[in-house]
């Protein structure tokens, strides 16, 4: 048997150097200073006898050892993550520290509703947010980054635990002035895929969207443009194309300023399905599920 087991803290500084692939990006995720971090990996490279990570001035390089290292670490640090749950899960419901991640398509549409409620409703839960994209979100759910994640459907997420909580509408969205005259219920004929202006790839909206059109010519013609829905909306409003917003979105408020008409997709899959989800087998599972029940109130 070893007679050195690691530490969290030495797996934690691992895993974010494998995140980050930067000394200093790894030591701020960490809270710590560079020098803590890179002490902390030395004395765990030194008392293991190998060698986890090539440092060269530009490039920090993970050996194949080292990237197996990081694999077994993930599980650990998510397993140490879990016990902490399940302690946590038998005090008060919705107290104590939360880590969600949210996709950007979602958080400054419907948090703004739903976060003043929750404070003065459970003032005992510290709520720590997230905004990334689906997939990052994910990632970070299942390395034990996030607890819960509140994204959209359909989206590959792996071992789960999902709790829908409402529809939400894909909505056209045209220049007021559009010489087609849109009508009131837009057939996906209608769409010019020389003129859809989507999301980047890595938000799942876009998927999401072509999904609604049903017609796979638009995924390879589509206009790739923007990075937010915002940005999309300034696009539009100034006459360059058409794009596909979520009703949530739009009932935010999105379009307030704007010469822009959205009207409903004449299509089967005009929607998509807002969950949160947790890891499967939570020990706190029952706390998620009465979040989920807080978040479909709002």
């Amino acid at each position: 048997m070893s007679t050195y087991l690691p530490t969290l803290k030495q797996l934690q500084y691992l895993v974010a150097l494998h995140e980050h692939g930067h000394f200093g990006r790894a030591a701020d995720s960490c809270f710590v200073s560079q020098s803590t971090l890179s002490a902390g990996l030395r004395e765990l490279e030194s008392l293991l006898g190998v060698t986890l990570v090539e440092r060269t001035r530009r490039v920090v390089r993970f050996t194949p050892l080292g990237n197996q290292v990081v694999a077994k670490a993930h599980r650990l640090l998510r397993e140490a993550e879990e016990l902490s749950e399940l302690v946590q899960s038998h005090g008060a419901p919705l107290a104590g520290e939360l880590r969600m991640s949210v996709i950007p398509t979602i958080a400054p549409f419907l948090l703004p509703r739903i976060l003043p409620r929750l404070r003065q409703e459970r003032p005992q839960l510290k709520l720590f947010l997230r905004e990334e994209p689906s997939g990052a979100a994910i990632e970070s759910l299942h390395h034990g980054r996030a607890d819960c994640v509140l994204l959209a459907l359909p989206f590959a997420t792996g071992e789960v635990e999902v709790e829908h909580l409402f529809s939400d509408r894909l909505l056209v969205a045209f220049p007021k002035d559009d010489p087609r005259d849109p009508p009131a219920v837009i057939p996906p004929g209608m769409i010019d895929e020389n003129r859809l202006l989507l999301l980047e790839d890595g938000h799942c909206l876009k998927d999401h969207a072509l999904a609604a059109c049903n017609r796979p010519e638009l995924r390879a013609s589509a206009t790739m443009i923007g990075t937010s829905l915002h940005t999309l909306v300034q696009m539009v409003d100034n006459g360059l194309g058409l794009t596909m917003l979520p009703q949530m979105a739009i009932d935010a408020g999105i379009l307030h300023d704007t010469q822009i008409v959205a009207r409903p997709l004449n299509s089967d899959h005009a929607s998509r399905e807002i969950a949160l989800v947790w890891r499967k087998n939570s020990p706190r599972g029952e706390e998620f599920r009465l979040l989920a029940a807080e978040l479909k109130a709002g």
